[in-house]
């Protein structure tokens, strides 16, 4: 990891862990999902609620704990330019990915990268 990739992580870890809650998944989707990050989902669902969730709105793995979609649809509901980017279909996780900057990875496309043979179902 080059000196430049460090500074950033440096910054964008303890920035989006403390805001956000985030996992540094490496490939962030904060803007769709209201900014809460999915990665918190116990379950590591990215794409909505697993039907586990309880009547109060809370995960059914941690009882005590608000489920991360329903703080996400919350929170899409609060972003205009955002709003319906909650109901993309995104892709799976690419694990290989984890602990690393998704700025930088948002640069170079690393991030946008899906695994071979994976198509949305609109394009299908």
């Amino acid at each position: 990891m080059s000196v430049t990739e460090r500074l950033i992580l440096a910054v964008e870890k303890p920035l989006k862990e403390a805001i956000w809650g985030c996992r540094m998944c490496g490939q962030c989707i904060l803007h769709s999902t209201g900014l809460s990050c999915p990665m918190r989902c116990p379950k590591n669902l990215r794409n909505g609620p697993c039907g586990g969730v309880r009547a109060n709105g809370n995960c059914e793995v941690y009882p005590d704990k608000r489920c991360v979609w329903v703080d996400a649809w919350e929170g899409s509901r609060r972003l205009p330019l955002w709003r319906d980017h909650i109901e993309h279909l995104q892709k799976p996780v690419d694990w290989q990915l984890q602990g690393t900057s998704s700025w930088i990875n948002l640069v170079n496309g690393r991030d946008g990268v899906a695994p071979k043979g994976w198509k949305p179902d609109a394009e299908s």
